[in-house]
């Protein structure tokens, strides 16, 4: 007897009825073992569709939203820095954990895809997990552990511990020091949730109109028109027969849409347009869109969805990229950075994402900034060099005196104006 079966009381043997039952607080009905696994889980919405990470990465909303922020979060670099004094900072490349996160996080995996799966973990689960392989003091790997296997609790200390269930079944528990943990928002201060547990409704009302829309073109459903007989006449059997098998024929495929009617003794085809209804089905997957896209904080039409409904982040391109980066993907940023800073022993030496990589497909606006850092004595021309990834020319470690502004050195208005007299 499963599981199923000892909670709804009922005895196994052949010829048993279907049992259902309901949840009176949600009104879920309920039919198999996997959906009473899921509304014990609260994976189940109003709907009765079930909203697992895997079930709404089928939602076009959703993979978009995914894809466009952990694809961000893998592919800007991270620099490691060491603090030298309060004004100066040196790179600190050979440090293990620069090696570690910008070469080979582990055996098997690449930087851009550890990063791209951890960040899929916090969006999907909440939280990100990797255990971390340490050698001489210092931190040579990081094991990544999927989230469903891992169980967060606080202990009376207030130190972190982690139960993790083994491929083999076996449980072992983690300190907190040997967890490299990434989580965004928190309601308890340890363990982080994801959009998915309050965007369940939304993405169930989605996976819904997706499996109707899908079953209305699987059974032909919907009518593109209709034939109608003169004033007066029937059609005959014969007649009907034929129009029946035509029709058929026709809806049995995609692959003959376009072809040719024959209609009989009269008949005449008229076309059925788009239906209110139909139209407010369409509202409906618009609405359903931007709502996804609110709970993972992405402009609608960054994931394709040009509506017209993110007026808000702005009208161009730049504006709409620029709000996405300061109000979405620094969160994460920021993230990564503390607890990769965290990982590292000596606290003179951190991590941080190059943040100016994020306009390294914008050339005009890329060269815009070298001008501007060059001619106010920020960057030397080495070190634009150094930024494109280029090699330094000889005498390029100058940096040029801003203009008007070289201190006892300048000169005003009124002296240059005597010198041209």
């Amino acid at each position: 007897m499963n599981l199923f079966d000892r909670l709804l009381g009922r005895s196994p043997g052949a010829g048993v009825p279907r049992a259902q039952s309901v949840i009176p607080d949600a009104g879920i009905e309920i039919s198999t073992p996997e959906q009473l696994e899921a509304a014990l889980r609260g994976e189940a919405g109003l709907t009765g569709e079930v909203v697992t990470p895997e079930t709404a990465m089928r939602i076009g909303a959703v993979f978009g939203c995914v894809r466009l922020i952990a694809g961000k979060v893998a592919t800007l670099p991270i620099d490691v820095k060491r603090r030298v004094d309060d004004r100066t900072r040196v790179d600190a490349s050979d440090h293990a954990v620069a090696q570690l996160i910008r070469r080979k996080p582990n055996s098997w995996q690449r930087p851009a895809q550890f990063k791209r799966m951890m960040q899929a973990h916090v969006l999907l689960r909440g939280n990100a997990f990797a255990l971390k392989s340490v050698s001489r003091g210092e931190v040579r790997a990081l094991i990544p552990i999927h989230p469903d296997r891992v169980t967060v609790r606080q202990r009376d200390d207030l130190a972190l511990e982690y139960d993790v269930v083994r491929k083999n079944g076996s449980r072992i528990t983690v300190s907190q020091q040997d967890m490299f943990h990434l989580y965004g928002l928190t309601l308890n201060g340890y363990s982080g949730v994801t959009p998915l547990t309050y965007a369940r409704e939304t993405i169930g009302q989605a996976r819904a109109r997706d499996r109707q829309v899908a079953a209305t073109f699987k059974h032909g459903a919907r009518p593109s028109g209709a034939v109608s007989m003169p004033d007066g006449k029937t059609l005959s059997d014969s007649a009907y027969n034929n129009l029946q098998r035509s029709l058929e024929d026709f809806r049995s495929g995609g692959d003959k849409d376009g072809g040719v009617l024959l209609l009989e003794e009269g008949l005449k085809w008229e076309k059925i347009s788009l239906s209110p209804t139909d139209m407010q089905w369409i509202e409906g997957q618009k609405l359903s869109r931007s709502e996804i896209c609110m709970f993972f904080g992405v402009p609608p039409s960054m994931i394709g969805d040009n509506s017209g409904s993110d007026s808000n982040w702005g009208t161009g391109l730049e504006q709409k990229s620029n709000g996405f980066v300061a109000y979405t993907l620094d969160d994460h940023l920021v993230m990564w950075e503390e607890e990769l800073s965290a990982m590292i022993a000596n606290p003179e030496i951190y991590a941080r994402f190059n943040r100016n990589a994020l306009v390294r497909g914008d050339l005009k606006a890329r060269w815009e900034a070298y001008v501007k850092a060059l001619q106010w004595g920020v960057y030397s021309p080495n070190k634009v060099l150094e930024l494109e990834d280029e090699n330094p020319r000889e005498g390029g470690d100058i940096y040029y005196p801003p203009p008007n502004t070289a201190g006892g050195d300048s000169k005003s208005k009124k002296e240059i104006e005597d010198d041209d007299a």
